[in-house]
């Protein structure tokens, strides 16, 4: 009988990609969600985060739990209230998972959390940054801390975990990817302020690949970089862009202040630059499908030399 997977944020960009994944290599996937709900070969439990109840078999059942539920960053405006709501839906959606299995005794063979880059800041220059690099103490940074904390209570119960700290995350369904190369599609692409700010970015598909490679292999737990092995400035990012899609680049830089008035304090994110380091993943033999920008946006705006 085929192991299952239960996955949190399992309806978002990579938790789809993941599902997919999954149930190609054959495995049982089942999701929660907040309304009871028909997808096709899929398990879907119903839960409520602020009521702390998730629906009895969900966890019970799992042989391995993939937490990737949280409020997008770059929904909305960062209001006080939707900076609680981003840390609580990380926070509490850990903690329901956690008193279940306290309460029940059951033990999956893996715990896996998502967390982010983030956690070492908004900007770092030039420094390579390794899960040994110092944490910061902005918002987002704040955000992969708590969450980091949360997962870290599921180790506590004697439950291999593992916390991948995501990078930019590119696809062609949505996410980073489609909202910086929308202007790069029109002919009008601009690398975004100095453009010298490194952008640590993994294929999709990579990091599902990552994820399962994390569940699967008992040798890896705690933190890990899940980026690709070659971060690229956004200068660079936005010239392999316009190259594969064959657009030009006209537009001088888009100045750091008019994106500011834009975005508010996100712009800080995309401004930062975060040059992170793949090396502890690779060496749990880890191979990539997109080891480089040119093999990835080729992939995911379906072009070809």
């Amino acid at each position: 009988m085929s192991a299952k997977v239960l996955i949190t944020g399992g309806t978002g960009l990579v938790g789809k990609r993941l599902t997919e994944l999954l149930q190609q290599k054959g495995y049982q996937v089942s999701i929660v969600s907040r309304k009871k709900e028909n997808i096709p070969n899929l398990t879907v439990y119903q839960w409520d985060v602020r009521k702390q109840y998730i629906e009895p078999g969900a966890v019970e059942s799992a042989d391995y739990i993939i937490h990737l539920a949280g409020a997008g960053v770059a929904d909305e405006r960062w209001t006080d209230e939707r900076k609680k709501e981003i840390i609580e839906s990380r926070t509490e959606s850990a903690r329901l998972i956690h008193d279940t299995l306290q309460k029940t005794g059951h033990k999956p063979k893996a715990f896996v959390s998502a967390s982010g880059i983030s956690i070492y800041g908004d900007d770092r220059g030039d420094e390579l940054l390794t899960e040994t690099s110092s944490y910061a103490s902005t918002f987002l940074a704040e955000v992969s801390k708590v969450w980091e904390a949360s997962a870290q209570t599921i180790a506590d119960l004697g439950i291999r975990t593992v916390m991948l700290r995501i990078g930019i995350v590119l696809s062609d369904k949505g996410g980073a990817l489609v909202k910086m190369t929308a202007p790069v599609k029109f002919g009008v692409g601009a690398a975004l302020g100095s453009g010298k700010q490194w952008t640590s970015w993994i294929h999709i598909d990579d990091l599902c690949r990552m994820i399962i490679h994390a569940m699967e292999n008992e040798q890896l737990h705690g933190a890990y970089n899940a980026v690709g092995p070659h971060p690229d400035t956004n200068k660079e990012l936005i010239r392999v862009a316009a190259h594969t899609l064959k657009r030009p680049l006209f537009l001088p830089n888009v100045p750091a202040f008019a994106l500011k008035l834009l975005v508010g304090q996100l712009a800080d994110t995309v401004l930062g630059s975060l040059k992170i380091s793949n090396q502890k993943i690779a060496q749990t033999g880890f191979t990539y499908q997109f080891p480089d920008l040119s093999t990835a946006l080729k992939d995911l705006f379906h072009t070809s030399d």
